[in-house]
């Protein structure tokens, strides 16, 4: 199964063993809020995670999956550990954060949290976004790694109330893979992850991008 058709795939070595190495030294300044798994804004609080959403090879590895130039929206640091240590239940990634609020059909609704404006695009924008996770750890059942319906991107955006009858047929894959490699994603496809059952430390630097154009004057907002 491809990744049109399966929308998510692994791919190996991306990282170097010293570059997964280097960018953890970076990461272990960076204090993690109690219960808390993420910090978002990652990019803006380490150089070193900014130059690599940005470089040149992140931004022509996300252009693979998209119609036209990627642009960066976002970065969030994961941290699975024993102190924190959760699960996500079924769900697609179906709201974006823009810099203001504007009109345009098939927008919403509107929301908005810690100053920033958060809302529901039309699916063509969804289909024209890419995430990737870079691990930093190998992941695995154990730890808690990604789950996927593989072709769920493929649904369209299900209704929170219906999505337990829309998976209640469906088979989940399990996404293991090694530290450096990258697993790539449609935002919309549904993903989940379970409690670790041997906790320990599944780091991940999660980026978004996208070819879809903003209004004029509108920018994406972490």
């Amino acid at each position: 199964m491809n990744f049109d058709e399966s929308g998510f795939e692994v791919i190996d070595n991306i990282l170097t063993q010293d570059e997964v190495q280097h960018l953890l030294l970076a990461l272990e300044t960076q204090q993690l809020t109690a219960l808390r798994g993420g910090i978002r804004r990652i990019e803006q609080l380490l150089s070193e995670v900014e130059h690599l959403a940005k470089s040149e090879m992140i931004l022509a590895l996300a252009q693979n999956y998209l119609t036209a130039p990627a642009q960066f929206v976002r970065a969030i640091y994961f941290d699975k550990n024993p102190e924190n240590n959760w699960l996500v239940s079924w769900h697609q990634d179906r709201t974006v954060s823009v810099s203001d609020r504007f009109e345009k059909s098939g927008w919403g609704p509107w929301s908005l949290k810690a100053d920033a404006w958060h809302v529901q695009p039309p699916l063509e924008v969804l289909e024209n976004m890419i995430t990737i996770r870079l691990n930093l750890d190998a992941s695995s059942r154990s730890n808690g790694c990604l789950k996927f319906i593989p072709g769920s991107h493929r649904d369209g955006i299900i209704k929170t109330a219906q999505v337990a009858a829309h998976l209640h047929d469906k088979t989940a894959v399990y996404c293991a893979a090694p530290a450096g490699s990258a697993v790539l994603m449609r935002p919309h496809i549904f993903h989940a992850s379970e409690k670790a059952t041997s906790p320990a430390n599944r780091r991940v630097l999660h980026f978004e991008y996208t070819s879809y154009s903003l209004p004029e004057g509108i920018a994406w907002s972490a």
